[in-house]
């Protein structure tokens, strides 16, 4: 035993050299944002540059070379960058709460764990939080793989003047949480209605007599099943903890591969950062082709159409509204030559914003 200590002895004092060394250097970073911070604030600038993030991830992603393992690599960096990018100016974001939903999970996951949160109740109060300035960005599920259109998020857009700043998207896993994690203490299972949409087979197969209740959010379903013993919740890994809950049974979801799409909200787009995607609402001209019309201005110019979805105009019988997202800048050219055929061609034009597409940090 003392061998294999002597042995072990030098390389672990390599090791522990080494971290100092990273903490040395992440100190040293972070003196470097805060300088960066007080140039920009002199001259005004934006705290916020995607160019700059993008490059950086590109190059780390170029001179790892697969070394180490690229998602952890990744998902490394994004912390270390946004904890210093917000260490220069204090940020809030709103995200449909309460705790560990999985709006606070995407939310933890774009800005990292030092940002200010603010849990609200609703979708549309995310909404009405941002535009009245209260909170610098509000996060909201927007699609969702196998449910579709998160249809409360796209109403919300009609209601409200704000803009779309970037995009998550969070692989969804459900889990059967409650107090004991025994399934016989089960009378009742509670979750968002999508959640419940989402693990409706295996429900009815492993508990077909147990009565299922739609609450506002993972988050309120987690929360009542920490009040009451005979209360099961759908939930997130994030309300595990948050609540001192126990797994019943961990990834309940009836289709692999579920992911929702999330988008952070605020009071303007950012610059461009190279690999952009453009979100449009419009309203077409009551005319035939009017629809065709309008995708031909796209597709002329080669510009990539990644969702199209349309909703109702409420108190109009038969007019509706689309939501339409398509890659690249407002600030491209061709982009900015489209949209203004589009203002021409349509009888209602609004841009929503331009921002970083996902990198996909899981």
């Amino acid at each position: 035993m003392s061998d294999k200590k002597n042995i072990l002895a030098p390389i672990r004092e390599r090791i522990d050299s080494i971290d100092n060394n990273i903490l040395s250097l992440l100190k040293e970073r972070l003196e470097c944002a805060h300088e960066i911070g007080r140039l920009k604030s002199t001259k005004n600038k934006a705290k916020w540059d995607p160019l700059r993030e993008r490059q950086i991830y590109d190059r780390l992603t170029r001179d790892n070379n697969k070394t180490f393992p690229e998602e952890s690599l990744l998902s490394i960096f994004h912390e270390i960058i946004t904890t210093c990018r917000l260490s220069q100016q204090s940020t809030t974001v709103a995200y449909l709460g309460p705790e560990a939903t999985f709006s606070h999970l995407a939310a933890v996951q774009y800005f990292g764990h030092n940002a200010d949160y603010h849990p609200i109740q609703t979708i549309e109060d995310v909404f009405y939080e941002v535009e009245k300035g209260r909170v610098n960005y509000g996060i909201v599920p927007i699609e969702n793989s196998i449910e579709g259109s998160v249809t409360s998020t796209l109403d919300s857009f009609i209601k409200c003047k704000v803009q779309i700043c970037g995009e998550e998207s969070l692989a969804i896993t459900h889990n059967l949480i409650n107090h004991s994690g025994n399934m016989d203490d089960i009378k009742l299972i509670v979750s968002h209605s999508q959640p419940l949409a989402q693990c409706r087979e295996w429900l009815k197969k492993n508990l077909p007599s147990v009565p299922c209740q739609s609450v506002f959010s993972t988050g309120i379903a987690a929360q009542m099943a920490a009040e009451d013993q005979t209360v099961a919740a759908i939930a997130s890994s994030l309300a595990i903890k948050t609540y001192q809950l126990q797994v019943v049974v961990k990834g309940i979801e009836d289709y692999r591969g579920n992911s929702t799409r999330f988008i952070l909200i605020g009071k303007e787009s950012p610059a461009k950062s190279g690999r952009d995607k453009t979100s449009l609402l419009l309203s077409l001209l009551d005319k035939p082709g009017a629809l065709n019309d309008t995708l031909a201005i796209l597709s002329r110019r080669n510009i990539n159409l990644t969702r199209i979805e349309s909703r109702p105009v409420k108190g109009e019988s038969g007019k509706y509204l689309f939501f339409i997202d398509l890659l690249g800048h407002m600030d491209d050219g061709v982009i900015i030559e489209a949209c203004e055929r589009l203002r021409e061609s349509c009888s209602y034009f609004e841009w929503l914003g331009s921002y970083p597409i996902d990198k996909g940090l899981k």
